[in-house]
């Protein structure tokens, strides 16, 4: 049995954390979903940037697209679109034989509105419809202005990926987004079947502190804190309050880790994706990670109920000087600025290729 066939034992979906046109067009994606088990897609503005711009795969649909008098940003989400509706009818068949809870591609709106909840939501309606797939999540952040944006887009029905978390502080604040869209949907005699994912980046977390801490602490936090933010999913899905809606038919918002490709070249190249296998969560892994997992990665115990010794650890970063709460929302800004330049560059790629037409 290969490692993906073990988590998928274990109950963790394995998605890919990467989407070009070369990819669908080669048949790469399809042979992931066959081959490797692969459930699942997720995608950024950094990814797209990196497609869009290093890559001749687009200029002619560029060229079209502005020969019809799209704006860059126009175009820029018909690209998108047009890539994640492909990917979207590959999952097709496992979004059916899961009763869709899994099968799902993830596209987002843009990082420009993560402070701006009105524009937020109106673009989170447009795409979905547009988009026009039961089995494509839209991804807005968690930030403190996204929060009720996430609600307000559940309670419409559209099924979200919330990205851009780092801490169970800023988990439990998305999961209690999600279900307070659900509740409104109870009261106003909707159903409570709508998707959603949580998303818990990992890696930047040791990228923070390198060099900071003390030898033994090093490339230990972001496995200490998926570990962490687990338990506080399970107490969640243990809770009163979600059990309320659990038995009017909602779905449980899965907890899926993130950034789990190793930036540092002395740390094993698996490291955080051994680290955080749980039952019912998703693993979204960059495609370096992915074939390096079905290559030599191993499969272990499950991380606790509890958490295991996350706690400890993470008490351990605190002697050490390391402010936790601070350093999350730090990471989360830092993390909003980011996929913000990419997408500005992502933009002026267009226009470039839009200029050669």
């Amino acid at each position: 049995m290969h490692p993906i066939r073990a988590l998928q034992d274990l109950g963790q979906s394995v998605w890919l954390d990467n989407i070009t046109r070369d990819l669908l067009e080669k048949g790469t994606l399809k042979r992931y979903i066959e081959e490797l088990a692969v459930t699942g897609l997720t995608s950024n503005p950094t990814i797209l940037h990196h497609a869009v711009a290093h890559s001749a795969s687009y200029d002619s649909a560029v060229r079209e697209l502005k020969a019809r008098g799209l704006s860059t940003e126009e175009i820029l989400f018909e690209l998108a679109l047009q890539d994640l509706a492909q990917a979207a009818d590959l999952f097709a068949a496992v979004h059916r034989r899961t009763a869709g809870v899994d099968g799902f591609v993830s596209l987002d709106v843009s990082p420009v509105l993560a402070h701006d909840t009105a524009k937020t939501v109106q673009q989170a309606r447009e795409l979905h419809r547009r988009a026009a797939r039961q089995n494509l999540l839209i991804k807005i952040p968690g930030t403190r202005e996204g929060l009720p944006a996430i609600e307000e887009a559940i309670f419409a029905g559209i099924p979200v990926n919330v990205t851009l978390l780092f801490s169970r502080e800023q988990y439990l604040a998305a999961a209690d987004a999600y279900q307070r869209g659900l509740e409104r949907r109870i009261g106003a005699g909707y159903s409570p079947d709508v998707r959603s994912v949580a998303s818990l980046f990992l890696s930047r977390w040791d990228v923070a502190v390198a060099g900071k801490v003390p030898g033994e602490l090093e490339r230990r936090l972001g496995v200490a804190i998926g570990r962490q933010v687990y338990k506080a999913y399970r107490d969640v899905l243990d809770s009163d309050r979600w059990q309320r809606l659990a038995s009017a038919g909602a779905r449980a918002q899965r907890l899926l880790f993130a950034s789990t490709g190793t930036k540092d070249p002395g740390t094993s190249d698996v490291v955080y994706v051994e680290g955080v296998a749980a039952p019912n969560t998703v693993d979204t892994m960059p495609e370096k990670t992915l074939l390096a997992f079905v290559d030599h990665g191993q499969v272990g115990r499950a991380i606790p109920r509890d958490g295991g010794d996350a706690e400890q650890v993470l008490a351990a970063f605190g002697r050490a000087g390391i402010d936790l709460g601070s350093l999350a929302y730090r990471l989360q800004d830092e993390g909003a600025r980011a996929f913000v330049a990419s997408w500005t560059e992502l933009i002026a790629a267009i226009e470039r290729k839009g200029k050669r037409a």
